[in-house]
């Protein structure tokens, strides 16, 4: 590819035109990416997701497994509904969880940062959900109607006096059109909200109005579904509006209280049966009659099992605690059947994207008196060692299951790993758009529709618990009672990396073949061929992160490495592209109208257009080991990338002329760097990137100090 000087293309009066004929006279790469009709093409999207529900719980991905093979010491559990939407749909065996553990986990999702980027990690509940880019925002400013319903815990205090008014992080503050459910992480512990028969009595909020007093046995399954049918009915009834709505539904089962229902499902589903708002106080719901915490499935009331392993004695009935929990799991697929019958009879069904999943893997909690819960009685975890708050697969890999008739065909298995925080930049890409350069995410489109090259996602967990493992002996040995506190997890293709109570960056991976090895037996970290992948890793997971003070690791004082490269010349790569979003964007599904070299990142001689973004690329020369501080100034959105690691964010709540800064410990060396601009004020063009350190003080970056090949 030729480069030409940036004056060639750019000064003042020089025509659109005459600038993209140029471009496809020199060779230069050029597409004219144009927004999609999308009034006609966005679907609606709904994320359904479920607490503690195992891999191993869903009828499809395990428990049909136990079924066929009716071994009557192995209960087995079903999943009608959801067995039936995978295969109207597609099963994503190798999805994980971004976090082993629900607050940073759900945080992550919302807002498409790994554990690396996001501001909640480890196990900070209630904490405030970073003011930045979140899957609801995002589509309101694609047009779409936005709510989330259920639990949310990551509004900002877990002070109990407090109330909506002091909640920085409020759903109706991260980009949520409507909010109804529990606030606080605590309070998702109880399913009778008004009752609390178990952990309290509890508070739920629609937007910002505490709600609770007229919820007469309410099961906030059952009430969180009701209240998610009667707001996508409304949606469709607002007359001569065609506008997507998008729904966060999360419930607060089957977690470890383990209440059950008062009565049986309603009969039916969508508009005419199944669960339904009443509104009336004292039975805002149609089950809220009879009995609080009563009702078994008929399928468990009286089912027996091989207690002992020995087929001369009698079988024994279940214990009361795993009634309960197959009751809760079957109660989830019961409402979500219910919500799936719903689109259908709206006729929306077709253009409604819909993913069914899991914040981690399954739970060993019981909030019942004397009635502990073991997740080895169904294997929660499935094919698989670990359980929440293990980055084992166990504690990581997510049942996961997605449903859009319009573009998925029926029974698609997606092979390729993929990660909870590729939701967010995967729903921009239905609604026709890239998402936020910020986001650790990938779109899954390709994976899911067959449609286009699947890039490949970014696989990293970082978390730390001073627990262990369960000593099952469904478990390798290795795998039990392993001693947790500070772990790492990353997936390169087939190999996963593992480290449990992590003492410095130089301790090695474990590495395994999680598709041949499901338990992670076989540690090929000895293995000659392993070598560099294991120096793979090691530097990886250094340069995909930041850190934060607030979880601090063993390697967060480790200088990050260089990458090694070979041929580089002087200066950077400048490219610009199409601007078509209200965010700086990702670009890599995006080709560049200008391609070009230049010394270094400056708009001084550029004359900038608001409905472009640009990129200046290359490697940046760290002259040694050492502590660096850069900062950026612009006049528009910017952003500073290195390696992966998100350094300068600009870009969300950007104020003009405002110097950012941001600091990474670097080793001597070349290291990737990216910086975003989008020009948005009226008056000055300005982009100036500084840095400084220990050996100097703050000063431009000099241009020998930039690379590119």
């Amino acid at each position: 590819m030729s480069y030409l000087k940036i004056s060639d293309f750019y000064f003042s009066g020089i025509s659109p035109l005459l600038l993209t004929l140029g471009c496809l006279c020199w060779g230069m790469p050029y597409a004219q990416v144009v927004p999609p009709d999308i009034s006609t093409q966005r679907p609606n999207i709904i994320y359904i997701l479920t607490d503690d529900l195992g891999y191993g719980d869903v009828g499809v991905f395990f428990q049909n497994q136990r079924k066929n093979a009716n071994n009557r010491r192995e209960p087995w559990t079903f999943t009608p509904n959801l067995d039936k939407m995978a295969a109207d749909g597609a099963l994503l065996p190798h999805h994980y969880a971004a976090a082993p553990v629900c607050a940073p986990s759900r945080a992550s999702l919302l807002s498409g940062l790994s554990q690396g980027h996001s501001n909640v990690r480890n196990n900070q509940f209630d904490k405030a959900l970073d003011d930045n880019y979140t899957m609801g925002n995002v589509l309101q400013k694609l047009g779409y109607k936005t709510a989330a319903i259920g639990k949310w815990g990551l509004m900002g205090s877990n002070r109990w006096s407090d109330d909506g008014d002091n909640w920085p992080a409020h759903p109706l503050n991260r980009g949520f059109d409507y909010y109804y459910g529990y606030m606080r992480h605590r309070d998702g512990h109880e399913h009778y909200p008004k009752e609390g028969p178990y952990r309290g009595v509890k508070e739920v909020y629609e937007n910002n109005n505490e709600v609770s007093k007229n919820l007469d046995k309410c099961y906030t399954g059952d009430l969180w579904t009701a209240v998610a049918k009667k707001w996508i009915v409304e949606q469709t009834n607002d007359e001569g509006k065609q506008q997507p709505f998008f729904m966060y539904l999360a419930f607060d089962t089957p977690h470890a209280v383990l209440e059950l229902p008062t009565q049986a499902y309603p009969k039916g589903g969508g508009l005419d049966g199944g669960l339904k708002w009443t509104g009336k106080p004292g039975e805002m719901i149609n089950t809220a009659s009879g009995t609080i915490d009563s009702w078994v499935h008929p399928d468990y009331r009286d089912v027996t099992y091989d207690d002992d392993n020995n087929e001369a004695t009698p079988e024994v009935a279940w214990p009361n605690v795993y009634k309960r929990f197959a009751t809760t799991t079957r109660r989830i697929d019961d409402q979500v059947g219910d919500i799936l019958k719903l689109l259908s009879d709206l006729d929306i069904d077709k253009n409604t994207l819909v993913v069914f999943s899991s914040d981690n893997g399954p739970s060993i909690e019981s909030y019942l008196e004397n009635e502990p819960y073991e997740a080895n009685f169904f294997n929660s975890f499935g094919p698989f060692d670990g359980i929440k708050r293990d980055v084992l697969e166990g504690g990581e890999r997510l049942p996961t299951i997605v449903k859009w008739p319009a573009k998925i065909k029926p029974g698609h298995v997606v092979k390729s790993p993929s990660i909870s925080y590729d939701w967010l930049p995967t729903f921009t890409a239905a609604a026709g758009l890239p998402a936020p350069v910020n986001s650790d995410g990938v779109s899954l489109l390709p994976a899911l529709t067959g449609q286009g090259k699947q890039r490949q996602s970014l696989i990293y967990v970082e978390y730390e618990q001073n627990g262990r493992t369960p000593d099952y002996d469904e478990f390798t040995p290795t795998n039990r009672e392993r001693l947790r506190k500070e772990m790492q997890m990353m997936r390169i293709g087939d190999i996963v990396g593992l480290r449990y109570n992590i003492q410095e960056a130089s301790d090695d991976f474990e590495l395994y073949n999680v598709v041949s090895d499901n338990q992670q037996t076989k540690n090929l970290a000895e293995d000659e061929d392993m070598l560099a992948l294991q120096r793979v890793m090691k530097e990886r997971v250094l340069q995909v992160r930041m850190p934060n003070a607030s979880a601090q690791r063993p390697y967060d004082r480790e200088a990050v490495p260089p990458v090694s490269v070979k041929g580089l010349e002087s200066g950077l790569r400048f490219y610009v592209y199409k601007r078509l979003t209200p965010w700086l964007p990702q670009l890599e599904a995006m080709k560049p109208i200008v391609a070009k070299r230049v010394t270094k990142p400056s708009m001084q001689d550029i004359k900038a257009r608001k409905d472009e973004v640009y990129l200046f690329e290359g490697y940046i020369n760290i002259p040694q080991d050492g502590d660096y501080t850069f900062s950026l100034k612009s006049s528009g959105r910017s952003f500073l990338k290195i390696h992966g690691a998100n350094v300068i964010d600009a870009d969300y709540g950007f104020e003009a002329g405002t110097a950012q800064e941001g600091s990474v410990k670097l080793a001597t060396g070349y290291h990737p760097i990216k910086i975003y601009y989008s020009f948005d004020s009226k008056s000055s063009n300005l982009l100036e990137l500084n840095w400084e350190s220990s050996t100097f003080s703050k000063s431009s970056i000099p241009e020998n100090a930039f690379f590119t090949q």
